[in-house]
């Protein structure tokens, strides 16, 4: 497996600091040139074209204007803006509260066909319990200080699962096996989560395999939680924030990364029994 979700960002910079180079390059103006022309130091050049630092849209224009090169703004503009839109920290994406935050993921689920989700921390939010949700949504408060609208949240979160009873949509969920037996709230409390879980996995539009403990892992190494959105997004749950893939390329390997999780999970009663297992385990 060749997913690092930690290193999305920093290639994308890169990305763009390569080009910036090719184009200072292409005018032939030495780095130092062109920071003497811009009146910076040289050192924000090097820190530029090394992707340590996504440069400013004020600093694009005057690259490209001193570069001879005016046309080419809007497109690096755009381009760095997505570098932003890449990595947004969990904190500045809650900070109007979780209602919202849940809010905002429901127009990407409306028009997605195709969910491939994988997780390896908490059941997935569309096969969640109220009391489940709840629970996982006041140690987010808990644990980064939002504004406590959880409640809310909570109802905006149980009415998005309309989308597994509506439309053309089409669920593969792949679960680690330590997540059924991760006790959140309350053993009551994940008790009626798995329950629901199986509940679920019969539904007609959702694929549910659960990787079990101990199975030898070959490329289908854990990582981060994920979700595929048809062929067109990839969200990554990191400790600190929230990734957004939009790379196709990248968007290919998170796929491929899919297909080996799921090559080694189980189907159907070997999945039952494993959540079975878990449910018994709680007494």
């Amino acid at each position: 497996m060749t997913v690092s979700a930690s290193s999305s960002v920093q290639q994308a910079k890169q990305a763009l600091g390569q080009r910036l180079r090719d184009i200072r390059r292409d005018s032939g103006l030495s780095a130092r040139a062109l920071a003497e022309a811009a009146g910076w130091h040289e050192s924000k050049c090097s820190k530029i074209q090394s992707g340590r630092t996504v440069p400013s849209e004020a600093d694009l224009r005057t690259w490209t204007v001193i570069c001879g090169v005016p046309e080419q703004v809007a497109d690096l503009i755009a381009t760095a803006r997505n570098i932003e839109g890449m990595y947004v920290e969990w904190r500045r994406l809650e900070r109007a509260g979780l209602k919202r935050a849940q809010e905002s993921v429901g127009p990407l689920f409306e028009r997605t066909r195709r969910f491939r989700m994988y997780q390896s921390w908490v059941i997935p939010g569309l096969l969640q319990t109220a009391a489940y949700t709840r629970e996982v949504l006041s140690t987010i408060v808990s644990l980064r200080s939002t504004p406590d609208d959880v409640d809310d949240a909570v109802a905006v979160r149980m009415e998005r699962q309309k989308v597994l009873h509506t439309g053309d949509h089409r669920f593969a969920v792949l679960i680690e096996e330590w997540v059924l037996r991760t006790v959140i709230g309350t053993p009551e409390i994940l008790v009626g989560q798995l329950g629901h879980l199986i509940t679920v996995g019969s539904f007609p539009c959702v694929s549910l395999g659960v990787i079990p403990i101990g199975s030898t892992r070959g490329a289908g190494w854990p990582v981060e939680s994920f979700t595929v959105y048809d062929d067109a997004q990839v969200n990554v749950e990191l400790v600190s924030a929230h990734l957004t893939i939009t790379q196709p390329a990248e968007i290919s390997e998170y796929g491929q990364a899919f297909s080996e999780l799921a090559g080694i999970a189980v189907y159907g009663a070997d999945a039952r029994a494993l959540i079975t297992g878990a449910i018994n385990s709680l007494g």
